[in-house]
């Protein structure tokens, strides 16, 4: 298994068939595949009605241009979509350090452009809590944003344990 710089998973024909012999029974038109053209000329010329392989084609456009496509396309309401994140978490401060450390994240959260993703987090816990979904308390350096915990991605209060923000979006 390969992964391209834009996060697509390939495969070459030889780990293909590698994955074959693991699994016979395994669903090769979900893999996209350096070579699909030979796999599938031959099928065609012998008449097989087999699955088709997916020809993998790696993507010309940037890692900006790519995130901000994948970003438009993501399903969520359009209350969600339309959601002012930065109010609304800003409305959930008690004191003025909560404010303080509020203001810096959305800063940084702005400065690379993460408010959508912000939206979606928080459509994410609604649903997560409508529904009664169990998720864990936290996990890794998303714990230092006091944002998500605000949102409540996470239960681990970044202020009470003095943890910087620094450690989860790195310049």
């Amino acid at each position: 298994m390969n992964v391209d710089t834009h996060g697509q998973i390939y495969y070459t024909q030889s780990e293909l068939v590698d994955l074959l012999y693991r699994n016979p029974t395994l669903d090769i038109s979900a893999f996209a595949v350096t070579d699909a053209e030979s796999y599938n000329a031959s099928l065609q010329s012998l008449h097989l009605d087999w699955p088709r392989l997916t020809q993998y084609e790696p993507l010309t456009i940037s890692i900006d241009q790519f995130d901000q496509a994948n970003q438009s396309t993501w399903y969520m309401p359009d209350q969600y979509k339309n959601f002012d994140i930065a109010q609304w978490v800003l409305d959930q401060c008690n004191s003025e350090a909560e404010l303080q450390r509020v203001g810096q994240e959305l800063l940084l959260y702005q400065e690379r452009n993460l408010f959508p993703l912000l939206c979606y987090l928080k459509y994410l816990v609604d649903t997560m809590n409508q529904n009664g979904i169990v998720w864990g308390v936290g996990r890794g350096s998303s714990v230092s944003s006091f944002v998500l915990y605000l949102i409540g991605v996470h239960r681990i209060n970044s202020l009470y344990y003095d943890l910087d923000i620094e450690e989860f979006l790195k310049g």
